[in-house]
């Protein structure tokens, strides 16, 4: 079955939209007939990819709630609308040892998670006015599986994904469908620092092309809430979150959870 298409002549916003995921996202995007518009920190290396893209060029700090929200007015004052938000900057720990540096910590953190939920909040209401879309963020493996050597990042990608499960239903109700890509290790400047260890144990490592594809089909077929895992040699398939014993009734019948708590999937 063939995977549908964003519409030609949507408008999608990227963040951290000149690294590896975002370039290659574009370009596909580009493809399409979609307006990719690139939101990164203000470099004369950020604004040349763009242009070699044939992109429009955005300033954004993702961390500043006030310039996700500028940033989604200038989109739709520049392009008419917006359809789609790929919430896709983020950083890792520089370092890796036992010493926990709190504010490198809470710098991943701010970017990695707060980055993600003040693109959200600002995109939201874009996305709702041009009749729903969708929001992708890009988490990680990490999430899922947390990585000893940066408990930053896996805080931050866990937080992304639980965020992303919370916020389904209300999107979902107003045609907007908020989804997380986690993939695995990938050919991007995060893992630079130790690329040299994946190479010499032949370890393979995801293309940026690969979590691009995943990042176009999660805009028109995700399912709201859900979190996909991507690994190099399996492809993309969709997280299954595991339950939580249920509450018991002093009768020892399963306690029913209010409709209005209850999380993506659980009924």
């Amino acid at each position: 079955m063939t995977t549908p298409t964003p519409a030609a002549g949507s408008v999608a916003l990227i963040t951290g939209g000149t690294g590896g995921f975002g370039r290659a996202l574009a370009a596909k995007l580009k493809a399409l007939d979609v307006t990719p518009v690139l939101a990164d920190l203000d470099s004369e290396r950020n604004r040349s990819v763009a242009a070699d893209l044939g992109c429009p060029f955005v300033v954004l700090d993702v961390t500043d709630r006030a310039a996700n929200e500028a940033v989604v007015a200038q989109v739709e004052a520049e392009h008419g609308r917006l359809d789609a938000a790929y919430l896709n900057a983020g950083i890792s720990a520089a370092k890796s040892d036992d010493v926990l540096d709190l504010d490198e910590f809470l710098r991943v953190v701010d970017i990695d998670l707060f980055g993600v939920v003040y693109g959200a909040v600002a995109a939201r209401p874009a996305i709702k006015r041009a009749g729903g879309g969708a929001i992708v963020v890009t988490a990680s493996l990490a999430g899922l599986s947390p990585m000893a050597g940066d408990p930053g990042y896996s805080v931050a990608k866990g937080g992304a994904i639980a965020f992303v499960r919370s916020m389904a239903p209300r999107l979902a109700a107003e045609g907007t469908t908020i989804s997380a890509l986690c993939p695995g290790f990938a050919d991007t400047a995060i893992i630079d620092r130790i690329r040299d260890q994946f190479t010499a144990a032949n370890f393979p490592v995801l293309s940026a092309d690969e979590v691009a594809d995943a990042m176009v089909m999660a805009w028109t077929s995700a399912e709201p809430g859900a979190a996909y895992v991507i690994q190099p040699g399996v492809g993309t398939v969709p997280y299954k979150f595991k339950g939580v014993p249920a509450a018991r009734t002093g009768s020892g019948e399963t306690a029913v959870v209010p409709e209005a708590l209850r999380p993506p999937g659980m009924r």
